[in-house]
């Protein structure tokens, strides 16, 4: 764990560019490390692009550029280092050994951020589950008195189990009990999504790179109370509000956690049960920040995590984009913007999109309506009559539909216009087709 509380951490940040990597993105990847690190609390005291050509297996980094690395550390006395990639557990031993200050690499950065930001017991079993699988994994770090063994206890005993395999014991069982735990909370939140799915509000789940304004337009659209901060991964647990449509509909609103390019995939699955509401939301609002110069890439990196979890319009899941931060672009920029966006709303073979700058609220309207309208492009209004003897079927209406006209006449057959969704409208059909005024 990286210790901030008594005295701030200074760190060299460190960001590998590759021969295939534009000049330009390393630098954005390198503020985002930066990011990562003020997110963990630390004072990112110097940073440098290190030009890699081949990655050594032993160090990642060549030997010269390491050298380079200790001769900054000790002349500004820094006592970590971070780099924004996936290091084996060899790499990183050797570069501590070398430098002979802790490193960590960009997954045990966003572990350790997502470890101090989990506030729920679910969100605490989570990280805590990925953390372990981690860990494990990099044993070899804890240096040399993990090849020590633990001697038998009889003449004819063997040397017994080395302390690796002690602590690999250990973990592993601390892996499992929290295994048990996070089912019995899959259960639990398995219990919550039938209950909302049998409630006739729908389900809207904003999905995004972090940072890219979720929370804000969570709090925008609903009474949210939602932490708004500028920073990575300020909020990580799931939250629901109710989200009031322009027809006076309701649907349930959920901001779930920002992803992140390279997401450790340990946390995917550790947070497998939170994405599920992702999954098996209605609509998907993806949010994006288009004042990113990266906008493009990061909207791939989303999508390719909504692929990993079976979510998104691959898999027949509804989405519109959200582009946001309009306020932090030119006029000139902001016109073309508003254009491309009307522009694929009138497109069929297009994902409808709309600008909004969620700080001065331009747009919001519109995407309310545009929420609304996505929501219920396939629903099914009916013409019905309902007889005294099938009362209970006005019940399930006014139960699961938007109910747009109910009028009783003398011989008390009740005249009903119906909005349903395109499944409930199916199931009414299978059992009171009779009941529909062609």
């Amino acid at each position: 764990m990286v210790e901030t509380a008594d005295k701030k951490v200074r760190a060299l940040v460190v960001h590998p560019r590759f021969a295939d990597d534009r000049a330009a993105d390393a630098d954005y990847d390198l503020q985002e490390a930066i990011g990562l690190a003020d997110a963990l609390g630390v004072d990112h005291a110097s940073s440098r692009i290190v030009a890699v050509r081949d990655i050594r297996s032993s160090n990642f980094f060549g030997s010269g550029q390491i050298q380079d690395m200790a001769t900054e550390i000790a002349s500004q006395g820094l006592s970590l280092v971070i780099v924004n990639a996936t290091l084996t557990p060899v790499q990183q031993r050797n570069m501590e050994r070398i430098l002979k200050i802790k490193v960590i690499d960009r997954t045990g950065l966003i572990l350790e951020i997502f470890g101090r930001r989990a506030a729920t017991k679910e969100g605490k079993l989570q990280v805590e589950l990925a953390r372990l699988g981690y860990e494990r994994s990099r044993l070899v770090r804890t240096w040399t008195h993990l090849e020590r063994q633990r001697g038998g206890t009889g003449g004819l005993a063997g040397p017994g189990e080395t302390q690796i395999e002690s602590d690999r014991r250990v973990l592993d069982d601390k892996t499992t009990r929290l295994k048990r735990k996070l089912d019995d909370v899959r259960r639990t939140r398995g219990l919550q999504r039938k209950a909302r799915q049998r409630a006739p509000e729908r389900v809207v789940a904003l999905v995004g790179y972090t940072n890219a304004g979720k929370s804000t337009l969570f709090n925008r659209l609903t009474a949210g109370g939602v932490l708004v901060k500028d920073m990575l991964f300020a909020t990580l647990d799931t939250t629901h509000r109710v989200l009031e449509l322009p027809s006076g509909q309701k649907a349930v609103l959920s901001d779930t956690v920002g992803f992140i390019s390279d997401l450790p995939t340990s946390l995917i699955t550790a947070f497998r049960a939170t994405l599920e509401e992702v999954k098996e939301a209605d609509l998907l609002i993806h949010v994006r920040d288009l004042s990113d110069p990266l906008a493009e890439r990061r909207r791939e990196e989303v999508m390719e995590v909504l692929e990993q979890i079976e979510a998104g319009p691959e898999h027949g899941q509804s989405i519109i984009e959200v582009w946001n931060k309009t306020d932090l672009l030119s006029e000139e920029g902001a016109l073309h913007l508003s254009e491309r966006a009307l522009a694929s709303r009138n497109e069929a073979d297009m994902i409808d999109a709309f600008e909004v700058s969620c700080l001065t609220m331009d747009g919001i309207e519109t995407l309310h309506n545009g929420v609304e309208e996505a929501l219920t492009r396939n629903d099914h209004i009916l013409d019905i009559l309902v007889t005294p003897a099938n009362y209970s079927a006005r019940a399930w209406l006014h139960q699961n539909g938007q109910v747009l006209q109910d009028e009783t006449g003398d011989d008390g057959v009740a005249k009903m216009k119906v909005r349903l969704c395109e499944s409930d409208a199916g199931k009414f059909l299978a059992r009171h087709k009779d009941l529909i005024v062609s």
